[in-house]
């Protein structure tokens, strides 16, 4: 209640001051010109708190700055010689002149724009992933364990091989994977090969 009294009360006061401000009678405070009536070169805490500290004193050297209307006289001729600068060119020169700054600008422009765009694709190609870890993982295993590789043998494969030779299955055992290649055509006599290798005959032991 008393943080709602007082809200009231300051509300009440804020509608008073702005009636008597749009008042007809009353005039213009940016016709009013504000005097110092009081310099001291002593510290002044009311004007350090009401300043949030950037004015310690209020003395004559910073009241010229403070209350200044007008810039500086350095800045005052500056600003003549420009505009004396600038009365003497003709429209043509001038249009030309802005023309010719545009352009500069807008090539400026596209530039950084275009440096932006590369570096920002840039970055996207960087961190766009080109393979799959699944796939490279599941070759790895498959390369080096031989994991999820079939087991199973290509029809007709086993004919090529006699049961009855010794040693042909401790050969085609320890050749797990290599493909057996039947040769034909080939004399009756000539011997099975397996991947390339003779099979040893028939009453040898297997020898590769």
């Amino acid at each position: 209640p008393s943080v709602l009294d007082s809200f009231a009360l300051l509300s009440g006061q804020l509608n008073t001051l702005n009636k008597m401000l749009k008042h007809e009678k009353t005039p213009l405070l940016r016709n009013q010109v504000i005097i110092p009536l009081v310099l001291s070169p002593d510290r002044d805490e009311e004007i350090m708190r009401q300043t949030e500290g950037r004015v310690p004193v209020f003395s004559h050297e910073v009241v010229p700055d403070h209350l200044r209307t007008k810039p500086d006289p350095e800045v005052e001729e500056q600003e003549k010689q420009l505009i004396t600068d600038a009365a003497r060119i003709s429209p043509d020169a001038a249009q030309k002149q802005i023309q010719s700054l545009n352009k500069m600008c807008s090539n400026l422009l596209e530039k950084i724009s275009k440096e932006e765009r590369e570096s920002e694709s840039g970055g996207l190609r960087q961190n766009k992933q080109t393979f799959n870890p699944a796939d490279t993982n599941a070759l790895v295993a498959a390369v080096a364990f031989g994991k999820g590789l079939s087991n199973r043998r290509p029809p007709g494969s086993g004919a090529s091989v006699q049961s009855g030779q010794p040693g042909a299955g401790a050969i085609i055992a320890g050749a797990s994977g290599m493909q057996q290649v039947p040769m034909t055509g080939a004399p009756a006599q000539q011997q099975p090969m397996l991947a390339g290798v003779q099979m040893a005959p028939a009453g040898q032991p297997g020898k590769v």
